[in-house]
């Protein structure tokens, strides 16, 4: 929307000029000198150094639109601020009017003269977003929205005849003054005129068919789309992002990175690109590019510096398009032991002590992305699978363990939870991982599998650890026997550490150690990460887990067995020193390895 101007003096800024019509037929033409005068100013601030100081985009957010940019050559900063919502069309283009010392307006329907409005056809005032407005004596007032497109100035004042004065208006006003003096009417040509020369045979309806697919599959594989997409997968790699989300729109295609749990724009490719880009990851994932109505699911196997990655790919219709979000599932991420997940060393041994049982049932509870598989796979791995029969039922198997029999879920045909767990307690199983604990029948199954001696390790979806025993209850198990069957709950959280290249000192205010003191933690200094290159100026750079466990021990099981309401049994561990979510993230701010805000941010649902 904005072109650059070429300016051959870096110490001058062009200042529009007021031209006039042209009054004799024979007339000298114009040249670029007598509409536009280079004028010596002082140095103007930018279009982002007047965003930042007026609050309207932040550093974090101009950081992530350069480095959107060097991904996406021809796009200048501000359209990209523009892509990212940063900041409005109006706070841009104000800014951009300043630094060129020129008006900014919002014209109103009343304020706008028909005379001077109708010296321009509305198509021509919609597709070149000039507008005029009014005339000042016998200067006309025209509102543009690229105020450095010189070559339109002189070509609206060879059409108006006129002086002109500038001044910048959005787009959007544009369109909305215009829609305001013409009753929405994008032409002068009636419905009329259209159809009056058409026969009532010209136009055929075509039943829609998929020729179009043998097209898809060529634009999939053509060298400079293939180029694009293993770039953007290994650039997400490179980042260390979870996901890579293709998001289309109306009339542009965003692409975002989920990196340490939370989502960053990272390119705007051509929106002409989606088809492509869509059909290539199909096609590497070996799903039909011809079903674009339906939701698909696949997998793409990818080595990158020798590195074996999986990446699991999701397609979902949209109004604007195929929406793709790929996760990427890397093995060293998973290859993680419990000294390194941010287990306080109490809780680390309670639990080692836990997985060293021979019956029963461990759970671990969280939301979706809160990192219970990791846990449960770095468990596995340190048990000895040599003198152990392990054995896992998961949906979907996301990796690989040398020391385990991995079983795939296949709703489809029969293959559910409840069904691979009953084949597999009759493989003689020691350990059994179950991937979820999603009804009664797969619940009660576990819970017999526990109680005839074999020890299941599986995962919940609840906020805390004591809610998890009431979840057992509400999907339709006996609380004698979950009392009997359950030794131990771990709740767990993933919070973002402290960026350890820009971590400093913070001093927390009043309100800040108040809080810290009620919560029972009592220090004056905390840190954060002020913000730099290498955190991409968020101030964090990796995760670590917050835990919450809670052992059965004999007056837990009996309390269990009587059926308690989740506040009373959250109570009654309190009581009996359970360290909650929330307690361990304090207990982390306090070693200055993460914020408050982060703490907060990750335990507002858990009590």
């Amino acid at each position: 929307m904005f072109g650059k101007r070429h300016n051959p003096n870096p110490a001058t800024t062009l200042q529009p000029h007021l031209v006039h019509g042209d009054e004799h037929a024979h007339a000298e033409p114009l040249d670029a000198e007598q509409i536009w005068t280079p004028t010596t100013a002082r140095a103007r601030k930018s279009v982002q150094q007047l965003l930042i100081e007026r609050g309207q985009v932040s550093e974090e957010q101009l950081l992530q639109a350069k480095n959107v940019q060097s991904q996406t050559p021809g796009k200048s900063i501000v359209q990209i601020l523009l892509t990212m919502n940063a900041a409005s069309e109006a706070q841009i283009l104000s800014a951009l009017a300043e630094t060129l010392n020129v008006p900014f307006e919002i014209p109103e329907k009343a304020a706008v003269n028909p005379d001077a409005f109708n010296l321009l056809a509305p198509d021509y005032i919609r597709k070149q977003l000039v507008l005029p407005l009014r005339f000042d004596d016998k200067t006309l007032v025209v509102g543009m929205a690229d105020p450095n497109n010189v070559f339109l100035f002189d070509e609206i004042k060879r059409r108006t005849k006129r002086d002109l004065k500038m001044v910048v208006v959005t787009p959007a006003d544009i369109a909305r003054i215009v829609d305001a003096l013409t009753g929405g009417a994008s032409s002068d040509m009636q419905v009329d005129d259209i159809i009056k020369d058409m026969a009532d045979d010209e136009l055929q309806v075509v039943k829609e068919t998929t020729d179009d697919v043998a097209d898809l599959e060529k634009l999939g594989s053509e060298s400079p789309v293939i180029r694009f997409v293993n770039y953007l997968i290994a650039d997400a790699i490179k980042q260390s992002a979870s996901d890579i989300h293709v998001e289309p729109k109306e009339k542009a295609l965003k692409i975002r990175y989920r990196i340490d749990g939370v989502l960053f724009e990272a390119m705007n490719p051509p929106h002409k690109m989606h088809p492509a880009i869509v059909s290539r990851l199909k096609i590497m994932a070996n799903l039909d590019i011809a079903e674009r109505r339906l939701p698909q699911d696949g997998r793409i196997r990818a080595i990158m510096h020798g590195r074996k990655m999986d990446l699991r790919m999701s397609t979902l219709p949209t109004a604007a398009g195929e929406k793709v979000v790929l996760r990427i599932l890397d093995t060293r991420s998973i290859n993680v032991p419990l000294e390194e997940l941010g287990f306080s060393e109490n809780t680390l041994t309670i639990w080692k002590n836990q997985i060293d049982q021979p019956h029963g049932i461990l759970l671990v509870t969280g939301p979706t992305g809160s990192g219970k598989t990791t846990t449960l796979y770095s468990s596995l791995r340190c048990m000895d699978g040599n003198k152990l029969n392990i054995s896992t039922v998961e949906d979907p198997i996301e990796y690989h363990l040398n020391a385990a029999s991995q079983v795939q879920v296949h709703e489809k045909i029969g293959m559910t939870f409840s069904a691979a767990l009953r084949s597999l307690l009759r493989q003689d199983p020691d350990v059994v991982m179950l991937g979820e604990i999603r009804d009664s029948e797969t619940a009660r199954i576990a819970v017999q599998a526990a109680l005839t001696g074999h020890l299941v390790l599986s995962t919940l979806h609840t906020n805390d650890a004591p809610s998890s025993v009431t979840r057992l209850i509400n999907i339709g198990v006996e609380s004698y026997l979950i009392s009997a069957a359950v030794n131990a709950i771990l709740a767990q959280r993933l919070v973002r550490k402290i960026c350890p290249h820009c971590k400093e000192p913070f001093q927390a205010s009043d309100e800040m150690r108040e809080f810290l003191t009620l919560q029972g933690f009592e220090s004056d200094k905390t840190f954060k990460g002020k913000g730099c290159d290498r955190c991409r100026k968020t101030g964090y750079s990796g995760r670590l887990g917050i835990y919450e466990l809670l052992v059965l021990d004999d007056s837990l099981r009996d309390l269990v067995t009587r059926n308690p309401d989740v506040i009373q049994l959250r109570k009654l561990c309190r009581e009996r020193g359970l360290v909650t979510l929330r307690q361990d993230g304090f207990d982390k701010v306090i070693k200055g390895l993460t914020t408050v805000d982060e703490i907060l941010r990750v335990t507002e649902n858990a009590m």
